[in-house]
């Protein structure tokens, strides 16, 4: 992989120099290891529940796919719709997001310098809202890979039913954590902490929101603090000595802060952030709410951005 993919990761989408590199090493060892899956896959001989009988399962390629990508991992999620598509005989037609267009003409750079054939990869650029809802509607797509919001989701969904496409959809998450009175303390708090603000919380399988058994609430919400007030962030592109960097953009930070102004009419206090900061850059700070009910919005909506909603119990009961 070129040594300056990980540059342009930090320069598209404000991810911290590490993690960029990161990416790129990971995108790497997920392409040898599903070039060792292209070596088992193979039909299946089932028992028949007739004497004398064995069912034959052979699998075919199903043609044109089309990925679908977000912005937060560029580099990697190429990779993922790519690899399983082409060991299983299919081409495939990548729809990159439109904020992070450049990393995906990089990865393309180094498809074309492979020598794959011509029309086996294949990349468009565009905005969802018409190029993916293209490629989803079109009739000669056989399946469409998405990995985004679940309104995105929707959309696509809707357009691929026009051909009865198959799809395949990676949408949005809101993953509590648990904290148990036995728990150790010091692991759990870090635990947390480093699942929320990776990526500045723009992931979509880490933590959105933690529930705390209350023997061990106080100590933990304390620590909690401490330790969100601690993270560093900055611009990645000047510091690599920082946990977080800015949001995609403008309306990912307001959306964040707007699901912070919301969870506090609902009752909500803000123990730490709150606020999106001025100045240059799409920076919210790591933001800690308490006083959290199960009801409230919050907790049931993905945040997508470096925001901790705690809820206290008694039992798993």
């Amino acid at each position: 992989m070129p040594t300056r993919s990980p540059g342009l990761i930090v320069a598209e989408g404000g991810k911290i120099q590490q993690l960029a590199a990161v990416e790129v090493a990971f995108t790497a060892d997920y392409l040898d290891y599903m070039a060792e899956w292209a070596r088992r896959y193979e039909g299946e001989i089932v028992q028949s529940d007739r004497p004398g009988e064995n069912i034959l399962v052979f699998k075919r390629a199903l043609g044109v796919t089309t990925g679908i990508l977000p912005w937060n991992f560029p580099f990697f999620l190429i990779a993922r719709k790519l690899a399983p598509a082409l060991i299983t005989g299919n081409t495939i037609v990548i729809k990159p997001s439109e904020f992070t267009p450049n990393n995906a003409i990089a990865f393309a750079e180094i498809v074309h310098q492979v020598g794959l054939p011509k029309g086996v990869f294949n990349l468009v650029l565009g905005r969802g809202e018409t190029v993916g809802q293209e490629l989803a509607g079109n009739p000669k797509v056989a399946m469409v890979s998405m990995t985004g919001s679940v309104a995105a989701g929707e959309k696509i969904m809707a357009a691929a039913a026009k051909n009865i496409t198959k799809v395949c959809l990676e949408l949005g998450g809101k993953a509590p954590a648990i904290v148990m009175d036995d728990a150790d303390l010091e692991l759990a708090v870090k635990a947390v902490v480093d699942s929320r603000v990776i990526n500045t919380g723009q992931v979509c399988n880490c933590v959105e929101r933690v529930y705390v058994q209350q023997g061990i609430y106080d100590r933990f919400v304390n620590r909690l603090g401490e330790a969100m007030k601690a993270v560093q962030f900055g611009d990645p592109a000047t510091r690599d000595d920082i946990a977080m960097g800015p949001l995609i953009n403008a309306a990912a930070r307001d959306q964040v802060a707007g699901k912070v102004a919301k969870a506090v009419a609902q009752g909500a206090r803000v123990a730490l952030g709150g606020q999106p900061l001025e100045g240059k850059g799409y920076f919210y700070p790591p933001t800690l709410l308490l006083d959290v009910r199960q009801g409230m919005d919050i907790i049931h909506e993905e945040t997508f951005g470096p925001v901790l909603p705690v809820v206290a119990f008694s039992t798993l009961r």
